[in-house]
């Protein structure tokens, strides 16, 4: 430091003593010491460990200092629960004479600081390194940009596991760019693409528009005002039921579902599974993913947004939207944090809210056979382990890129739950722009019956 600097921080007016520097390592304190010099002290302070190096860090978040060098934590659940981690200041008070000025030898009276509470999460250390591995080789195999996995509790919102590459390192946060720092699983939007079909079937289903032996055309494009809408292949297999619609992932056939529930019935199924609000999850960082207005849909819109195509969604909306097809047809408030505990051994549990009923239990218990259906006949079912009932849907979207839809550029993704019957996790998968295969079912799908293989062996699932 310079010394000029030294005499102006010395030289505050009403100050018995100014911090010169915070979190100095011991090897310095002790040459300083050395030194002997009067009026200079020392006071020990906490500094964040990480014994976990990088895993879990856009959970955690990271301790950092504010505008004042006091420490302060920034984004994950350093950020959002900030207040409970960081305890109370320590303060020493003394006697002051008429002029304001401290009596050397007055009293004295020290307050020590206070502890922080410790956070519980529902993160499962097992399935959180199992989700890292797999999408670090994921993302490597398959060539994409990036990717995601998130692992939930379908009844309790618990998030068991959570994963996003590119990372950083919480203890050497100013190593990274500040654009790896936002979680991206709620800070960051995408386009779901055919994932989101299972949702609108759903509403189809709860306002008995369709049933799943509807039958539906499927004999060639179908034409929306001036656009048409095209199977995904390009094949059209004439008269099908709306199972086989999400066996073959007809956008035909969801165009069909979504007249029959009209611009009304279409709206309710965005807004009562979630999407435009904020999920509630204990993160910083939480993005709503915006809606257009209801009255600024246009039938191309509603169209296009059956299959997933030109509306966005956060992939935590998307895994707590699908969760309520899981979980008998709640929706359920995805939490990070299971219990608050403090220093005298207080126990203060953080209880998920069932913000509403999305679809009855019913229509719920119909949507998860369609579903086990598409993972047992869809394009991914050669990656499926054999002898588990497994729900579960593929998507494949373009990326939006300057105003139009680049083909070679795709976002992929698989949701599923297991064991269908009684599910004990459900995971979404999105990997950006892969490169092997624009197509979700030999991507996404893979990465996905991978984790399921482990999450069985892990839980003691055996086949049946």
């Amino acid at each position: 430091m310079d010394g000029k600097d030294i005499v102006s921080i010395l030289s505050q007016p009403d100050r018995v003593w100014v911090p010169l520097a915070h979190k100095v390592e011991s090897a310095r304190v002790t040459q300083l010491k050395d030194l002997k010099l009067n009026g200079l002290g020392f006071e020990k302070e906490s500094k964040r460990m990480y014994p976990e190096s990088s895993m879990a860090a856009h959970i955690v978040g990271f301790v950092g200092s504010d505008e004042n060098g006091k420490d302060r934590g920034y984004f994950g659940v350093e950020g959002y629960y900030g207040r409970e981690l960081g305890g109370k200041d320590g303060m020493l008070q003394l006697e002051k004479d008429v002029r304001g000025a401290p009596i050397l030898v007055g009293d004295t009276r020290r307050i020590e600081p206070e502890d922080g509470r410790n956070l519980v999460l529902w993160l499962d250390r097992s399935i959180q390194r199992i989700i890292e591995h797999r999408l670090l080789a994921g993302i490597a195999k398959y060539g994409a940009k990036e990717g995601s996995i998130v692992v939930m509790d379908p009844k309790t919102g618990g998030i068991l596991g959570m994963a996003a590459f590119p990372s950083y390192d919480p203890a050497n946060f100013g190593e990274f760019p500040k654009e790896v720092y936002k979680n991206p699983i709620v800070a960051s939007t995408f386009e779901p693409g055919s994932t989101f079909k299972v949702l609108v079937m759903a509403m189809g289903l709860d306002r008995n528009v369709v049933k799943s032996t509807t039958m539906a055309e499927e004999t060639g494009a179908v034409r929306v005002g001036e656009y048409f809408i095209r199977t995904w292949d390009e094949k059209y297999r004439g008269i099908i039921s709306m199972t086989d619609v999400l066996v073959h992932s007809s956008n035909v056939g969801m165009v069909f579902v979504q007249n029959k529930l009209g611009k009304e019935g279409m709206l309710q199924a965005i807004h009562k599974f979630g999407f435009g609000e904020p999920t509630g999850i204990d993160l910083q960082e939480e993005v709503p993913a915006s809606i257009r207005d209801d009255s600024d849909w246009k039938d191309i819109d509603l169209a296009t947004a059956s299959f997933g195509q030109g509306i966005a969604v956060t992939p935590i909306q998307m895994i707590r939207a699908v969760g309520a097809i899981a979980n008998g047809g709640q929706l359920v408030e995805p939490r990070i944090v299971k219990e608050i505990r403090d220093g005298s051994g207080r126990v203060v549990p953080i209880v998920s809210k069932k913000t509403r009923s999305a679809i009855s239990p019913a229509t719920a218990r119909i949507m998860t056979e369609m579903m086990i259906a598409a993972v047992d006949r869809g394009e991914a079912q050669w990656a499926k382990p054999k002898g588990y009932r497994i729900a579960g849907k593929t998507g494949t979207a373009q990326i939006p890129v300057a105003g139009h839809y680049d083909n070679k550029k795709t976002i992929a993704s698989f949701i599923g739950f297991a064991p269908a019957d009684d599910p004990k996790f459900i995971i979404l998968v999105t990997l950006r722009e892969p490169t092997s295969s624009p197509w979700g079912s030999e991507t996404a799908a893979p990465l996905f019956f991978g984790i399921a293989r482990d999450l069985f062996a892990y839980y003691g699932i055996a086949p049946q």
